[in-house]
């Protein structure tokens, strides 16, 4: 794939980065740093679409004239988010409110171009098998979701946890590939395929 510009990824997510090259586009990755606490009553959904549209505009800052691409993802359930868990007791708890239930996960993509900010948000629908304590213990006991949203990541040991995804898988990886695309050509940045 062909850019128009230099692309930088406000993103320190491995997964990103993977799934970013994968659709053979160059960038530069520089992470935003910033406060990702949540808002008194705001929703999982206006929560991911903030994060992302700051993480953009941070970046943006650094590198004027590219086009920064920023994300970030949760897992809401019962309205709401269960962000990266502090410990392994709170993965164990996120992990067992989730088994053999149904959750939302939701990324926001963010694309700051010139000062101006386009974001989209990607929900997926994702249910857990009903497993049980010895495969929930092995997998807080892993560490594999302390640095992901909910808890667990679908592209490693985790995808033993999930037995449905309704919607973008790698929406749930962490970025919505072809709702990424689309937006690089909406804007510009992504100009010629392959």
């Amino acid at each position: 794939m062909k850019l128009a510009l230099r692309l930088v990824l406000g993103s320190a997510s491995p997964r990103r980065r993977e799934l970013l090259g994968r659709l053979g586009l160059t960038f530069e990755v520089d992470p935003a740093d910033i406060d990702e606490s949540t808002r008194e009553g705001e929703s999982p959904h206006a929560y991911v679409t903030r994060l992302a549209e700051e993480k953009a505009r941070r970046v943006a800052q650094r590198h004027p004239g590219a086009a920064v691409l920023a994300a970030d993802t949760t897992v809401e359930l019962d309205g709401r988010a269960l962000n990266k868990p502090r410990d392994h007791d709170e993965s164990a708890d996120m992990l067992r409110a989730l088994r053999g239930r149904e959750h939302l996960v939701h990324t926001a993509i963010a694309l700051c171009l010139d000062g101006k900010v386009d974001t989209r948000t990607v929900t997926s629908r994702v249910r857990f098998r009903a497993f049980g304590e010895a495969t929930l213990a092995g997998y807080v006991l892993s560490g594999e979701g302390l640095d992901k949203a909910g808890s667990y990541g679908i592209q490693d040991l985790g995808m033993a946890l999930v037995s449905e995804v309704h919607g973008s898988y790698t929406n749930v990886v962490g970025l919505p590939c072809a709702e990424t695309v689309e937006l690089l050509e909406q804007l510009g940045v992504l100009t010629a395929w392959p």
